[in-house]
């Protein structure tokens, strides 16, 4: 068309735009319809295919499906059968055990029947026989009666006094064996043991040497001259009030040439009067303060000693770790005596035997001389609290965490308690080995007379003892027995008797022979 407006003429370029756009109008159109025709056919064309494949997956899903389904019936029939025929054969076996249950009860059954049947049998036996004893009890009580009644008949006794006879022939016989027991047992143990207790206590108290000096009641102040007496009285009396004041001394101003004594029972306020009395001399200026000062001055030296004495006496018997408070009243006990013998030095004793006998029986020698050194510690304090000096030593001894077998050695040394080990028996043995040596210890002879006639009154008491002698010195009672009434069985019984006795009634060092002593005598007069 174009071309046809271009040969007829010149045509403006307004109409050829609009030749353009009507051209594209129609066109436009025509070209859609045409791939719209296009793409329809093409898109049926795919639809149909994948109808086609659908149906086709359908199919093969739907047999797929069956398949699996019969499959699966299959598996269930299968399993089902194999249950079946498990459950049959369980069944079965549950069976078969229930008939051998069955079987097993009735032929326990049967059994116990038969037992029942046996005892029923027998129990009508038993009914039987226990007529017949019955029956023959009564023969026999009746034969016993007449037996007794002939027996009285030609014995001329009631059964009552042959009875008595007989115990008392019984009892005779029984004294006798028990002596005769008694007499092998004692005879076994001493040969048994008096070797080895001998061995060991010499032992022990040979490698234990430790000098012993018996404090006395009193202190002797040397003098540089008699001119000095004058001065520490004073005026009027006033420097020896002062100074027996302050120590709790009472000193004795006598016709003694340049000597003082000091008197008092305190061993430890006597040793500090002496100290602050031997400076006052060296001093010269003897006055009310100055007295005072010096008595200050001596306590403090006094208290310094003692802390000496408790840690040489630890070191000395090679016991370490005691609290400082056990250490101070160990040294205290330097100024304590009992029975004249030195209680520090009795301890350290002690500790030594205590140490040599545990070595010799094997045991901790440690905690044997810990025991010993501290047995008598409440003697420290016994003075100035109440209580025994057992009670206090228990007393410090737990407050300063000591250990349970020292504490039950020192609670046990005196008889108190029981002792729970053998480091407590070896305290006990050394605490009266070391006070039972001669010479160890002195006693009041009030005291001493007291105990021979608490022996001899204890002896006399039992019956048969025509008199008893107390002897060596306290430690042997000699007992004179009534022939007649006394047989050589019933000593052995009596000297046992009288030995318990004066354990529980007595307190006395070491031990104390009992001798029980049967004369016989026969008189005869020529006419």
């Amino acid at each position: 068309m174009t071309n046809v407006v271009l040969a007829t003429g010149s045509v403006s370029p307004v109409m050829v735009v609009i030749a353009v756009i009507i051209t594209l109008i129609v066109v436009a159109p025509i070209t859609w319809l045409i791939c719209t025709g296009y793409r329809k056919n093409v898109a049926e064309k795919k639809i149909g295919s994948a109808e086609v494949k659908a149906r086709e997956i359908i199919d093969e899903a739907v047999k797929t499906a069956e398949n699996k389904k019969r499959e699966a019936l299959l598996e269930v029939k299968e399993e089902s059968l194999k249950t079946k025929n498990e459950l049959e054969k369980e069944t079965r076996e549950r069976r078969s055990e229930l008939q051998k249950y069955e079987k097993r009860v009735l032929s326990k059954e049967e059994a116990a029947d038969k037992k029942i049947a046996q005892y029923d049998k027998k129990e009508a036996n038993l009914v039987v026989r226990e007529e017949e004893l019955k029956k023959q009890k009564a023969e026999v009580a009746k034969l016993n009666e007449q037996r007794l009644q002939e027996l009285e008949r030609i014995s001329g006794l009631t059964s009552e006094q042959a009875k008595e006879l007989l115990l008392k022939t019984v009892e005779d016989e029984v004294k006798i064996e028990t002596a005769k027991l008694i007499k092998e047992a004692e005879a076994r143990a001493k040969e048994e043991s008096d070797k080895k207790a001998k061995e060991l206590v010499v032992n022990a108290i040979q490698r234990c040497a430790v000098d012993h000096v018996a404090e006395a009641t009193i202190s002797v102040v040397q003098l540089p001259n008699d001119e000095m007496k004058g001065r520490i009285i004073g005026r009027e009396g006033r420097n020896i009030r002062t100074l027996e004041t302050m120590t709790g001394i009472d000193l004795i101003i006598d016709d003694t040439p340049e000597a003082v004594i000091l008197s008092g029972f305190d061993q430890m306020k006597r040793e500090i009067a002496r100290i602050a009395l031997e400076k006052l001399i060296v001093d010269g200026r003897i006055h009310p303060a100055r007295i005072e000062e010096m008595v200050e001055k001596a306590k403090k030296e006094v208290e310094t000693i003692i802390k000496e004495e408790g840690e040489t006496a630890a070191l000395e018997i090679g016991v370490h770790g005691i609290h400082p408070e056990l250490i101070r009243l160990l040294g205290k006990l330097k100024y304590r005596s009992s029975f004249g013998q030195n209680v520090l030095k009795h301890s350290i004793e002690v500790a030594q035997i205590s140490g040599l006998l545990a070595a010799e029986l094997g045991l901790d020698t440690r905690v044997a001389k810990r025991a010993g050194l501290l047995h008598d510690i409440g003697k420290a304090v016994d003075h100035d609290m109440e209580g025994t000096h057992v009670q206090l030593g228990v007393m410090l001894c737990k407050k300063y965490k000591e250990s349970a077998t020292v504490i039950n050695a020192v609670e046990a040394h005196h008889g108190d308690v029981e002792p729970q080990s053998l480091v407590a028996c070896i305290v006990q043995a050394a605490d009266a080995i070391s006070a039972s040596r001669p010479g160890a210890r002195r006693e009041a002879l009030e005291t001493y007379t007291n105990r021979l006639k608490q022996l001899e009154d204890i002896s006399d008491s039992f019956e048969g003892v025509e008199k008893s002698f107390a002897i060596q010195a306290g430690r042997e009672i000699r007992v004179m027995v009534v022939p007649e009434k006394i047989s050589d069985s019933d000593m052995v019984l009596l000297a046992r008797d009288i030995s318990k006795q004066i354990e529980s009634e007595l307190e006395y060092p070491g031990q104390i022979k009992v001798n029980v002593i049967r004369e016989s005598r026969v008189t005869d007069y020529a006419k």
